[in-house]
């Protein structure tokens, strides 16, 4: 059984149905916050929510896939926050430096609930692994966060034969970001905004010297030895030859 998806929204009123999965999902959030992730059991949630078992299994199949909506939670609160900085910014550095800020800022109130369940996450056989086909969704929608930095950073010049492999290159880079979020212990994660600041300048630095055809053939090897050796990513290497050459 796979969790329940009540389809997308269109800016209708929420259903009885949509405001019961919403409800199961915001207890077991609290839930897991406040006893742990391994200690919460899918009773504890219907019962807590006031709902049969039978039917938060009806929207849920388990508690991993309370977490995959809590995954396409957080990259849907994301898309939302990260659009006053791509629709102000053109500067690269700038656009990746904010996008990374405001998922910091996001997901700050779940930090120990992160630590709680990542080594459940850091199983790859694991459906709460960024890379797993369970969270599909939460990962290309954050994917399409970063097309959109690079599509709007015209003062960049991105070559066109990156395009396709960069957005997901970026998204790798974040998720290098929330790995070191969970074990930061600094006041208000300090480190983890130093970080994403650092790295933003280092990454559009990257994109910059790409432009010398030298260094492109690198930028694409980088990208095939992650979709070789990482489940779940795509190999959206394009084909040269399809290409137009660039002077």
């Amino acid at each position: 059984m796979s969790a329940k998806n009540d389809g997308p929204d269109d800016g209708a009123a929420p259903t009885k149905s949509e405001q019961t999965r919403a409800l199961i999902l915001e207890t077991a959030m609290r839930l897991f916050q406040e006893r742990g992730y391994d200690k919460t059991t899918m009773r504890a949630i219907a019962k807590e929510a006031g709902v049969s078992v039978g039917n938060a299994y009806y929207y849920f199949a388990g508690k991993e896939h309370l977490i995959q909506g809590f995954y396409d939670r957080i990259a849907a609160e994301h898309q939302v926050a990260v659009r006053e900085i791509l629709d102000r910014e053109r500067d690269l550095e700038a656009r990746l430096a904010g996008v990374l800020r405001a998922w910091l800022d996001i997901a700050a109130p779940y930090h120990e609930f992160a630590v709680q369940f990542f080594k459940n996450a850091a199983d790859p056989d694991s459906p709460l692994s960024p890379f797993s086909p369970e969270s599909e969704h939460a990962r290309q929608e954050a994917i399409s966060v970063h097309r959109e930095v690079l599509d709007g950073a015209t003062k960049t010049k991105v070559p066109e034969e990156l395009r396709e492999i960069l957005p997901e290159l970026l998204w790798l880079s974040q998720m290098g970001l929330v790995l070191y979020w969970i074990f930061d212990r600094t006041e208000g994660r300090e480190r983890s905004y130093r970080l994403a600041e650092r790295g933003a300048r280092l990454t559009a630095r990257g994109v910059a010297l790409a432009r010398f055809r030298v260094l492109r053939p690198l930028v694409r090897e980088v990208h095939e030895l992650f979709t070789d050796f990482l489940p779940g990513m795509t190999r959206a290497i394009p084909d040269p030859a399809a290409r137009p050459t660039e002077p």
